[in-house]
């Protein structure tokens, strides 16, 4: 076979995967042999075992011990709705990550006082060393983990309100905009940045992926008249989840 420019690992690893998708080799079917893998393109045992890592780095297939690799079940993607600034009454947690009317998740959350570091204080335009809120919240659709987030709040605008605690209080569990407006403090605007990295080995392991998985991440910020009151990291596994925004013509 001849290989061109290309290294020869991408080759192997690009026709095997061109089988993948294709339906040659259906889910949960074995990959071939790193003998077969060599035997059948030319190549040597280095080349056929980069080949095979790459595909696992893709998520396309994964190892069981003392089997083989295995084609792994693509699953197909589910929309995660975005619309943005919502002020509506009922906006909670779930309904604000997933901006979609008939989404009925669940979540758990976990709020605890601590620093703002340089990339957060940055975001809040406050300093280092700041006291902030921070949250971490573990979003659910039908029991599955579908979707991390971490929030933090300045306590300069929350501290000593009945909202200190976005899960406490009377509109524990609601969303920004409403508990921000039961202390005057008026969202106006929100901004979203989307990229997509490698996940964090504590990310996938609650989000039930493997390593090298890519996750996608949505950096939130709301602001009152110029001013963030809230900025989020939003988590999505980029393999079964695809980010979709509906935004309103003015």
């Amino acid at each position: 076979m001849t290989f061109g420019e290309q290294p020869a690992y991408l080759r192997v690893a690009g026709d095997l995967r061109k089988k993948i998708v294709d339906g040659l080799l259906p889910p949960h079917t074995r990959l071939p042999s790193q003998a077969r893998i060599r035997e059948e393109y030319g190549v040597s045992d280095t080349v056929a075992l980069e080949a095979r890592k790459v595909l696992m780095a893709e998520g396309l297939v994964e190892g069981r011990s003392g089997s083989g690799t295995y084609v792994r079940e693509r699953p197909v993607p589910r929309r995660v709705s975005r619309s943005g600034f919502r002020p509506h009454s009922g906006a909670t947690p779930f309904r604000q990550e997933q901006a979609d009317a008939a989404a009925r998740g669940t979540w758990d959350s976990h709020s605890r006082q601590t620093e703002a570091i340089g990339a957060i204080a940055q975001r809040l335009a406050i300093q280092p060393g700041d006291r902030v809120m921070c949250t971490k919240y573990v979003f659910r659709d039908a029991g599955e983990v579908m979707m991390l987030s971490t929030s933090w709040e300045p306590l300069a605008v929350t501290g000593r309100t009945p909202v200190m605690l976005p899960e406490e209080g009377p509109l524990g569990g609601m969303g920004v905009v409403e508990r921000m407006a039961a202390i005057d403090v008026v969202v106006d605007n929100v901004t979203e940045e989307v990229g997509a990295r490698p996940g964090l080995a504590e990310e996938l392991l609650a989000l039930g992926g493997v390593p090298g998985h890519v996750v996608l991440v949505i950096q939130r910020t709301y602001y009152a008249s110029g001013r963030p009151v809230e900025t989020a990291d939003v988590v999505v596994p980029a393999d079964r989840y695809r980010v979709a925004y509906h935004l309103p013509v003015k």
